[in-house]
């Protein structure tokens, strides 16, 4: 019998749960719904963090294991700011039933990632997806025009480190949701929408995004990323990646990456499923009204 069976086996126990989250950035935080700190393998779990946690579900088999955090907003713990940055986006998560008298007797009860994170004024709620998630996954190819890749990624294939498809630069001002680069006047306006956006140094490092805005001003470059980008400042480098929009024309224009299209752009559409033959008419997965 381990240890922290038999203190459970005893008639008075000292047990509380305690969760650490490693964040894409690395950070690792911990919280404890104790009323005083604990600390084991390294990490301090923080009491009156405003996180909660209802039971673990558990079974045998490839069922998901699964169970939900809640908590609350607050610069000491989870700021608004890194959830909107996508921070906690599947960062990695560990769960333990501890004896607080004793954090010797302890057991690791979950292991997984955070799936979908809802906010909800100043609260959060989020889903915690145990490691058999991972064996949920969709596989295979979807039939659809546009491209299933991520631009750089294996099935693309397609080299971002070539010159005029990345840019890093410091940022020169900041606007209403916006950022100024330097200007490059040798790049069309429109390039990097859609594309990455990440910061590499500052307050804000390691936070990500996507652009929505890209046009040449005469201050510089104006940047307006679909979300903002919460601790960014002057000085702050940056780096964005040339946007895609998923269809064959831009890929064989834009990137001449055609040869790895994932997506298939001659596939008919929804009007073939209706059509029937009509002698003397093209029959070739066009509208019926054209």
């Amino acid at each position: 019998m381990s240890a922290l069976a038999a203190h459970l086996a005893g008639k008075v126990t000292t047990i509380a749960r305690a969760w650490a989250v490693t964040r894409r950035d690395g950070m690792v935080l911990g919280f404890t719904d104790h009323d005083r700190v604990l600390e084991f393998e390294g990490i301090t779990f923080g009491a009156s963090s405003g996180l909660t946690a209802r039971a673990v579900e558990q079974s045998t088999g490839l069922a998901v294991d699964n169970s939900e955090a809640l908590g609350a907003l607050s610069d000491a713990a989870i700021r608004e700011e890194d959830v909107r940055a996508g921070l906690y986006d599947g960062a990695r998560l560990r769960a333990w039933l501890v004896n607080w008298a004793n954090v010797a007797e302890r057991r690791l009860i979950f292991r997984g990632r955070l799936g979908e994170l809802e906010r909800d004024g100043q609260a959060f709620r989020a889903e915690l997806r145990g490691l058999s998630d991972l064996l949920n996954q969709p596989q295979g190819r979807v039939y659809q025009k546009p491209c299933a890749a991520v631009l750089g990624d294996g099935d693309c294939r397609f080299d971002l480190a070539q010159a005029g498809f990345s840019l890093e630069a410091d940022v020169v001002s900041l606007g209403d949701g916006a950022f100024l680069l330097p200007g490059q006047p040798g790049i069309a306006e429109g390039w990097f929408e859609r594309g990455r956006l990440a910061v590499l140094t500052g307050v804000a490092v390691g936070r990500t995004g996507v652009v929505k805005r890209d046009r040449e001003t005469a201050a510089g470059r104006l940047i307006e990323p679909w979300e903002a980008l919460g601790a960014l400042a002057p000085g702050d480098r940056v780096r964005i990646e040339a946007g895609c929009d998923k269809r064959a024309e831009t890929c064989r224009v834009k990137f001449a990456n055609f040869l790895n299209f994932r997506g298939f752009p001659d596939i008919p559409g929804e009007d073939w499923l209706l059509s029937y033959p009509v002698s003397g008419a093209r029959n070739d997965g066009g509208s019926l009204g054209g």
